[in-house]
């Protein structure tokens, strides 16, 4: 059977479900973390190879970021999934929760004071 990825919209978890080609669309799909029914289907990276060089150099020219501008949240958003496109590594669920709220406005200073743990304790980094 295939399998059909979703985030959950309440609890902001990853959940995997197996569902016949009938039943999908068809059957409703809660959420295996906190039973909500509010889930939104992420599609799948499709992968291709490319060497690191490559796409480190698709990456290297600001003026390919499109029309970034560092102090809007919304911008920030938008190179961070190019980025993490272009890596074309699975990243951690936090890293969707951190773009979805910068999309949504929210400021990057008000997101780490919410999420503490997600820079490595806190710590500022020293030379």
């Amino acid at each position: 059977m295939p399998t059909y990825d979703y985030r959950c919209l309440d609890c902001r978890k990853r959940v995997s479900v197996y569902q016949t080609y009938e039943e999908y669309g068809n059957v409703l799909v809660t959420c295996t973390h906190c039973g909500s029914s509010d889930l939104k289907r992420v599609i799948g990276r499709i992968r291709f190879a490319r060497s690191e060089e490559s796409r480190l150099e698709s990456l290297a020219d600001p003026s390919d970021w499109g029309d970034f501008d560092e102090e809007d949240p919304r911008s920030m958003a938008r190179m961070m999934r190019k980025m993490s496109q272009e890596m074309g590594e699975e990243m951690p669920p936090e890293f969707d929760e951190v773009v979805d709220r910068l999309e949504a406005g929210e400021s990057p200073e008000d997101i780490e004071k919410s999420m503490p743990d997600l820079g490595g304790g806190g710590e500022d980094f020293v030379d």
